[in-house]
């Protein structure tokens, strides 16, 4: 006997399962407006709205360095994303690929290609990073006062009763915003980063020491989980981009203005149309050829 489900089954499980987590948030939302109204809590909201703390006139604006970097970096993290999920469920690897220097170093060439893109997202975070410094935009994302974490807390009452923060992101961001990205930024991005290198054939496998400390197992552990949670991430993340002022929210990142008009919706339709041209083009057909020039490929001959 199957132990799997027919697919209608299936589908009444899907069915009561997203009623669960309608039920779910529905009452998640009322209950934090239950919160939100009580006097102390209000008290706090009060003296702590929400945005982030600060240092007077700087951060101001979104320059275009930053709004360039910001694209890129969504655009190679979603194609490292598709790449990740491909290995994840990959048996049998299409074509290997080698280093035409070490031969004896092969790898499949969906990875050869996820570590490309992990190359490139790396190069334009540092460029990211450096600029941040180099401009003084860094307390952007920064915090720079304690009182970032009850604000953080304020913001997050105010989303989960859906009564959205006030504010404009090209003034700064709120609390909670601003650890987010930090955490983005300077804690899951270098975790990805380091364990990426661990698992690529790149690593010096003969470091028994640093090996015994830094196992494969660690990585993996740290590795996917922080793929999902960069995936997490961007969905809320866009979504909160739309439901809490489209317009502006695009305007201030794609348009380079504090306005309200569709110069920034539509540099953002376009970026989307370039995204998804970029998750067509991730495949073996166009990937071989240029994962050739750059050493030595053997394809699997199709079936």
């Amino acid at each position: 006997m199957s132990s799997a489900l027919p697919a209608s089954l299936r589908a009444i499980y899907g069915v009561f399962g997203a009623a669960a987590l309608g039920l779910l948030a529905f009452c998640a939302v009322f209950f934090t407006r239950w919160i939100a109204s009580l006097e102390g809590v209000e008290a706090f909201l009060t003296a702590f709205p929400g945005p982030a703390p600060m240092p007077e006139g700087q951060g101001v604006g979104i320059p275009a360095w930053l709004s360039w970097t910001h694209f890129l970096n969504g655009f190679f993290l979603l194609l490292i994303i598709r790449t990740g999920i491909r290995i994840k469920g990959e048996k049998t690897p299409s074509g290997l690929w080698s280093s035409k220097r070490v031969k004896k170093r092969r790898m499949s060439l969906t990875i050869w290609f996820h570590l490309v893109l992990d190359a490139a997202w790396l190069i334009n975070g540092v460029v990211y990073v450096v600029l941040l410094f180099a401009t003084g935009a860094w307390v952007r994302i920064v915090p720079t006062s304690w009182e970032v974490f009850p604000n953080a807390l304020s913001a997050l009452i105010h989303y989960l009763s859906l009564d959205w923060p006030t504010h404009s992101g090209w003034t700064g961001y709120n609390g909670l915003q601003q650890l987010l990205y930090f955490l983005i930024v300077f804690v899951a991005s270098p975790l990805a980063v380091l364990t990426g290198i661990r698992l690529s054939a790149f690593w010096p496998r003969d470091d028994r020491r640093i090996n015994r400390i830094f196992t494969v197992d660690l990585a993996k552990a740290i590795h996917f989980p922080t793929m999902l949670f960069f995936v997490g991430f961007t969905i809320v993340h866009v979504g909160l981009v739309l439901a809490t002022g489209a317009l502006r929210n695009l305007n201030a990142m794609y348009g380079g203005q504090d306005a309200v008009n569709w110069t920034g919706f539509w540099i953002f339709v376009a970026s989307l149309i370039v995204m998804a041209a970029g998750w067509i083009a991730a495949r073996d057909s166009v990937i071989a050829p240029i994962a050739g020039r750059f050493g030595d490929l053997r394809m699997r001959p199709k079936r």
